[in-house]
């Protein structure tokens, strides 16, 4: 029986000696790989691998903020990233530094930046663009207070793009959409004959330029009072598609419109020293604003848009925004 304890104590003491060399063995690799090696993330993105992450936690932060808010670029809505990385833990020397500055360009190269804004018409033309809807609407309303001509064409798109266009401020915005309502020279009107009227014994104002009928017909409604209202130029009935000519040489300042509302679609030409001639109830415009035309040139076709009754060309001369009438030069 003694020998059997002694056996028995002589093998636990041999056990004990081992377990403790196993011990100290691990207790050295482990301060070995303590002393030598750290825990990291493996970033992979788009399954190529781009480098390390100590705290993907907070890198995935930064990327879920950049997409939110960009880089904090003025009217930034967010930011399209179709594809996130992929983190795996693993140990590595120390000597690895991570990189996380470089993933998250990378990241961003991809992103595609949508911008928000809002667009200002005039009839389904965008003229102007600003920051806010509180800027858009301000500007509707002091283009309303100023009673502009066009006050009633003008309305206001919100815009999601990836381009921002140019901005504007209200003031400018205001400036740049004001259209003076013309004002009407109100006359007594004698029969001339075949020509139909001419004003009174007024002689007719020098426009500095020579004009040219922009098309040829019947004229089916004068300048001035009629049962409507005051009309401020010329009717002159013609099949639809007819060509229309620019009566003088000039730039097309306005070229648009509304196809349910007053001209229809319609352009107007400056010539210089304040004179305008507009070109009404167009079915199709040839020129846009800014184009510069030489007399003769087609520039519309005759159509029934706007508060028409039939197919017809609408021609206007202003002179420093005041409508005259036509048949004194034309007609």
């Amino acid at each position: 029986m003694f020998n059997i304890l002694k056996k028995i104590v002589i093998h636990i003491r041999s056990s004990l000696k081992v377990f403790f060399i196993i011990a100290i063995a691990l207790a050295f690799i482990i301060a070995a790989v303590i002393l030598l090696y750290k825990p990291i993330y493996s970033v992979t993105f788009n399954g190529e691998f781009v480098g390390y992450s100590e705290d993907k936690t907070k890198l995935q932060a930064r990327i879920n903020e950049y997409i939110k808010t960009g880089d904090g670029k003025e009217n930034v809505a967010f930011v399209q990233i179709t594809t996130l990385p992929e983190y795996r833990l693993c140990l590595l020397k120390k000597d690895n530094v991570p990189n996380d500055d470089e993933i998250f360009e990378k990241v961003k190269q991809t992103g595609t930046v949508y911008y928000n804004y809002y667009a200002i018409l005039e009839g389904e033309e965008e003229k102007v663009y600003v920051s806010t809807f509180s800027e858009a609407e301000e500007v509707v309303n002091k283009l309303k207070e100023k009673d502009s001509n066009n006050k009633d064409k003008i309305s206001i798109v919100e815009k999601y793009s990836t381009e921002l266009k140019q901005l504007t401020d209200t003031e400018k915005a205001i400036a740049s959409l004001y259209v003076e309502k013309p004002k009407i020279v109100k006359r007594t009107y004698t029969s001339t004959g075949s020509t139909g009227y001419t004003a009174g014994n007024a002689t007719p104002a020098n426009l500095g330029i020579s004009l040219i009928k922009p098309v040829s017909g019947n004229i089916t409604s004068r300048f001035g009072g009629r049962a409507s209202g005051q009309h401020t130029g010329l009717d002159i009935a013609a099949p639809k598609g007819t060509a229309i000519k620019a009566a003088a040489s000039g730039t097309v300042t306005f070229s648009g419109g509304n196809p349910n509302r007053s001209y229809g679609y319609y352009l107007i030409i400056s010539h210089g020293n304040g004179v305008q001639t507009l070109y009404g109830h167009c079915s199709q415009l040839l020129v846009s604003a800014g184009t510069k035309v030489s007399q003769g040139q087609v520039i519309a076709k005759v159509g029934s848009t706007g508060n028409s009754s039939g197919n017809h060309l609408h021609l206007e001369i202003r002179v420093n925004g005041t409508a005259i009438n036509p048949q004194r030069y034309l007609y």
